[in-house]
């Protein structure tokens, strides 16, 4: 049998549990990025020149800025004033506050397209500003989003690759330790790269079902 396909066979229990990590932290900050995307989103549309300028200063900040660096400054950075956080609390911080920026960027670009005569006509007809987004802007920006929103939990889901540098051992920090415990770089390489794929073929598929089960007649995605 070949070594590599022996050493896969042994430290199967921890590439299943290191793909369980991994699954958990994507659905995680799937989740919290996407509430935070929606929060940081209702920010922008508040008529408060302040509070508008700090958000865009937010969104352009986590956009900019590597989610790697995020990631260090909190696991090995704030240890220094006494603030230690365990890997996996850094990764959903980290992530949510990268991933909420983005989305509040899908969310307002898909604002952008929505008819502006139906919101006036909902505030004429006596909508508060949170009813206003509640019932009619949100549900909108959200059907318009969903391209957009399903290529950032793709995007979460390859980005969780990056946490075994904080200690987090997800299904690449185990595929790492095969790899430096046979040498078989290559090989324990291009078995990460296909399991990403599978995985990421799974959430386009799961995706595509899901544009179709909320696309409105004479408006279906195909």
């Amino acid at each position: 049998m070949d070594p590599f396909i022996n050493d896969l066979i042994v430290y199967w229990p921890q590439l299943l549990a290191g793909l369980e990590r991994t699954l958990i932290l994507m659905v995680i900050v799937s989740l919290t990025g996407l509430a935070g995307g929606v929060c940081v989103f209702y920010l922008t549309l508040v008529k408060s020149s302040i509070l508008h300028k700090w958000t865009e200063a937010y969104i352009s900040f986590f956009i900019g800025t590597p989610l790697l660096v995020h990631l260090f400054l909190m696991y090995y950075g704030l240890p220094q004033l006494g603030i230690r956080l365990s890997a996996l609390t850094v990764a959903v911080i980290g992530f949510t506050l990268n991933v909420s920026a983005y989305n509040a960027r899908y969310l307002a670009t898909a604002y952008n397209g929505l008819d502006k005569e139906e919101l006036e006509a909902a505030r004429a007809q006596g909508f508060k500003h949170s009813e206003t987004f509640r019932l009619i802007i949100l549900p909108q920006v959200m059907r318009l989003s969903v391209p957009s929103l399903t290529n950032q939990v793709i995007q979460n889901l390859k980005d969780t690759s990056v946490a075994f540098l904080i200690q987090y051992h997800d299904l690449f920090a185990q595929i790492q330790e095969i790899a430096s415990s046979n040498f078989h770089f290559f090989k324990a390489y291009m078995t990460a790269a296909l399991v990403y794929l599978a995985l990421v073929s799974i959430v386009v598929l799961a995706a595509r079902r899901f544009e179709r089960f909320i696309s409105l007649p004479g408006f279906e995605t195909h």
